[in-house]
């Protein structure tokens, strides 16, 4: 009977103990196994020995046992907690694509294919959780306070100010922008008068970095300013295709401004389709890439099958961002479709166009019906 007692006496503390060694973690949306030991101040090995039947995968509100006697526990407080900046996975939502993705979290494709193999063999699919590659830290190793958080936080920031600047003759809205450090689109909405148009003489209200500001504002030429300043692009002398032309357009820095003409294109998506329309209030497909060149003082044939006509054709396996892409649809013996290629896989061009049906949108050459009406690639710009 003495026996017995002892026996209960020792399972029961012994069970206290244990319980004291751990505590318990409900898993909250975009948490994992490294994030969670960082907040506790354990290694990650150790939580996973505490719960060998967890899936690697965590699913959220699910409970994790928690060892504490190796470190002491960093209750997340105010004063020792940064930010994330990026959640660490993603929930693929229909027609979403890699690089709307990369977009919206501010990475490079290439990071979340590293991050996630598996898009390489079995591509994208809906409700499907993706790594997203975030240097973020949760719990800071020393605490800090408040103030020196915020300190930090606002340290990096410059404040902008604003320069007076007048348009000379033969500058475009590109020219101008490069030279501030800013977007066209930033441009026309620091200046809404010359969206349509840029005037010779105009004065132009630009916000930009003190450092640029100072170097504008120094008694120099204005020649001289914007060769002290970051050199522009030079946009070609007539900066105009004419049809049936096989010119390819060449500028000192080429990718920057594919990228932006990416950018002003994808900015499109979800503006309606309108016959021979050119504007937001709606585009056709050649009216897209007309007015996206257009911004940067490139004038294209008004025309899918004109544009088909200008700069060099490629193989498709050749296709980079840029390029235009052109299809035979509705069974038509003649181009009448054109888009922008905007990302390029293995066996894939991801394509932005007006699409009769759903306006300013993203589709795919591996969509059965772009695939079977395909017809070219051209290279305008180089």
């Amino acid at each position: 009977m003495i026996f017995r007692l002892v026996v209960t006496l020792f399972l029961i503390s012994f069970s206290m103990f244990s319980q004291e060694n751990f505590t318990k973690h409900t898993v909250s949306k975009g948490e994992n196994i490294t994030i969670i030991a960082k907040k506790y101040g354990v290694k990650p090995k150790a939580i996973i020995e505490a719960n060998p039947n967890s899936p690697k995968i965590l699913k959220l509100h699910s409970v994790l046992l928690i060892p504490t006697t190796q470190q002491t526990v960093l209750t997340p407080t105010r004063e020792n907690v940064i930010p994330v900046v990026n959640p660490s996975t993603h929930e693929v939502l229909a027609k979403e694509t890699l690089w709307g993705i990369s977009k919206k979290y501010k990475v490079a494709v290439d990071d979340l294919k590293k991050a996630n193999p598996i898009i390489e063999t079995e591509g994208l699919k809906p409700g499907q959780q993706i790594n997203i590659p975030s240097n973020a830290v949760v719990i800071s190793d020393k605490p800090t306070t408040y103030a020196d958080d915020l300190k930090t936080k606002i340290q990096p920031q410059t404040e902008d100010v604003e320069v007076s600047r007048e348009v000379l003759p033969k500058e475009t809205k590109y020219k101008i922008a490069k030279e501030f450090g800013i977007t066209v689109a930033e441009l026309e909405k620091q200046n809404p008068e010359i969206k349509a148009k840029l005037p010779v003489g105009y004065i132009l209200k630009i916000k930009t970095s003190k450092e640029k500001a100072d170097v504008f504002n120094a008694s120099k030429p204005a020649e001289e300013i914007k060769n002290t300043l970051n050199k522009p692009v030079e946009i070609a002398q007539t900066a105009e295709i004419n049809s049936d032309s096989t010119t390819v357009y060449k500028f000192s820095n080429s990718s920057e401004l594919i990228e932006q003409l990416v950018g002003q294109a994808t900015d499109n998506i979800g503006v309606r389709y309108r016959s021979g329309g050119t504007s937001k209030a709606g585009f056709d497909c050649s009216g897209l890439m007309c007015s996206t060149f257009g911004n940067f003082d490139i004038k294209l044939p008004r025309t899918s099958i004109e544009q088909s006509r200008i700069g060099l054709k490629i193989e498709p396996e050749q296709a980079q961002k840029g390029d235009l892409i052109f299809f035979k649809t509705n069974g038509r013996r003649q181009i009448n479709h054109v888009g922008m290629v905007i990302e390029v896989l293995e066996d894939e061009i991801k394509f932005v166009h007006a699409s009769t049906h759903g306006g300013v949108m993203i589709s795919s050459t591996k969509e059965g019906y772009y695939q079977r009406n395909f017809s070219q690639v051209n290279r305008v710009l180089q």
